[in-house]
């Protein structure tokens, strides 16, 4: 039986001039989630959005929003982002003092909870929080940057992570984020992945939003 794969396109390369239409238009495309980038400008080097620009993305859509908090001490703003109407919330392991605790509160006021990996970072890193989280984000890129090219070495760690999930029987999602094209996702696919995040791929394929989504689609229907 094929699996079933969620794609998350990002708004990260997206016409800022237009963003509530490109929302409307992925979601008319068939996209699953919109992900959104909160960067700082400290744990990564680029600054992006708060709590104010998701609630206004959450006015024109109805698809669940999955946030990436890339940014330094993510639980003081953990609460902002709910209210915000944001439906999950992805921390990375470097950002938290306390990751356990962090993962615990993302719990408690009803959101799902993700845990980010970056390409650097060992999966050994997360195996004790597993059963706290609805979903692993496996970075297959350093976070900070749109465009930048798949890392393949990151093809292994999707697979160890799947395995330590099948092992523990949990039925946490893994999702993918970096070079996601109609190439890359089905290695992805391959080795466990079923959330798929994609923003180039998406907003500059040359047959427009609903051809890069189909593309990724189509990329994934035999895997």
């Amino acid at each position: 039986m094929l699996r079933e794969y969620i794609l998350a396109p990002s708004i990260l390369m997206a016409d800022l001039t237009c963003l509530s239409e490109m929302i409307q238009e992925v979601e008319t495309a068939g996209a699953d989630w919109i992900h959104l980038d909160v960067m700082d400008g400290h744990f990564v080097p680029n600054i992006t959005m708060g709590p104010v620009l998701v609630k206004a993305f959450r006015q024109v859509t109805k698809l669940p929003l999955d946030v990436q908090l890339m940014i330094k001490k993510p639980e003081r703003y953990l609460q902002a982002f709910a209210d915000a109407g944001a439906d999950s919330l992805t921390v990375h392991v470097e950002a938290c003092t306390h990751l356990h605790s962090t993962l615990h509160m993302i719990r408690e006021i009803g959101l799902r909870a993700g845990v980010a990996l970056n390409p650097a970072t060992p999966v050994e890193a997360i195996t004790e929080i597993l059963s706290l989280v609805d979903l692993v984000l496996v970075m297959t890129v350093n976070p900070g940057f749109s465009g930048q090219t798949f890392i393949h070495s990151t093809l292994s760690k999707i697979r160890r992570v799947r395995a330590h999930l099948d092992e523990l029987d949990l039925r946490t999602r893994i999702e993918v984020d970096g070079g996601i094209t109609a190439q890359t996702a089905p290695l992805a696919a391959a080795e466990g992945a079923d959330v798929f995040v994609a923003s180039n791929a998406i907003f500059n394929h040359p047959d427009g939003i609903s051809g890069g989504i189909a593309a990724l689609r189509s990329s994934l229907s035999t895997t």
